[in-house]
C-alpha cells in the first residue's frame, strides 16, 4: 500500500508541547503520583498560553463544593485583549472525574499531602495540567538531593576526561 492523496497532507506535530513546568515542585516535594486534568479557561487565557505566558511556581490545588480549583497560577494577560482580558491569578476550575476528585481529596486529608501543578501542556488543541500528589521535603532531604546530583555530575565528568 502506498501513500494515497488522503494521507500525504497529514503531518504529526512532534514538537515539544509543554507550555510551562514547575521545577521548584520537584525541589520542594517528593512526587508520589501524577494525574492529568483539564482546565476551564477563557478565550484570552488560551491565546496567552499560545504565546507561552504562564507561571506555575506558587500554584496549588484547592478542593471546595465537590470541585477542584487551581489557585495562584499566573497566566499573563493577552497583549491584544483590551478590556475583555482575564484576571491574571484567578481560580481556575480543574476538569476531573468525580471519583478522582473524591479519591484525591481523601488522600490529601488522611496523609497530609498536597497537590501541586507540575506541567502545563497542549494535548491536541486542549490545554492539560499535570498535577502531582506531593509530600513536602525537609531541608536535609533537599541537601541530600543536591549532593547526590553533584556526585553524579562529578562522576560523569571524570569518565569523560579519562584518556
Amino acid at each position: 500500500m502506498g501513500k494515497g492523496p488522503a494521507l500525504m497532507g497529514k503531518k504529526k506535530r512532534e514538537a515539544d508541547t509543554t507550555i510551562a513546568t514547575n521545577r521548584a515542585a520537584f525541589h520542594n516535594y517528593f512526587i508520589l503520583e501524577t494525574v492529568e486534568a483539564g482546565l476551564e479557561l477563557r478565550g484570552t487565557e488560551i491565546k496567552s498560553l499560545r504565546e507561552g505566558g504562564a507561571n506555575l511556581r506558587e500554584g496549588y490545588v484547592r478542593f471546595g463544593g465537590g470541585e477542584a480549583f487551581l489557585v495562584n497560577v499566573h497566566i499573563s494577560p493577552y497583549e491584544r485583549g483590551q478590556s475583555s482580558n482575564h484576571e491574571v491569578k484567578r481560580e481556575r476550575k480543574l476538569l476531573l472525574h468525580k471519583a478522582e476528585i473524591i479519591r484525591l481529596g481523601i488522600t490529601i486529608k488522611q496523609k497530609g499531602l498536597t497537590l501541586v501543578p507540575l506541567r502545563l501542556y497542549w494535548k491536541g488543541n486542549r490545554v492539560k495540567l499535570e498535577i502531582g500528589l506531593g509530600k513536602g521535603k525537609r531541608q536535609y532531604d533537599k541537601r541530600e538531593a543536591i549532593a547526590e546530583r553533584e556526585a553524579k555530575r562529578d562522576m560523569s565528568r571524570a569518565v569523560r576526561t579519562r584518556p
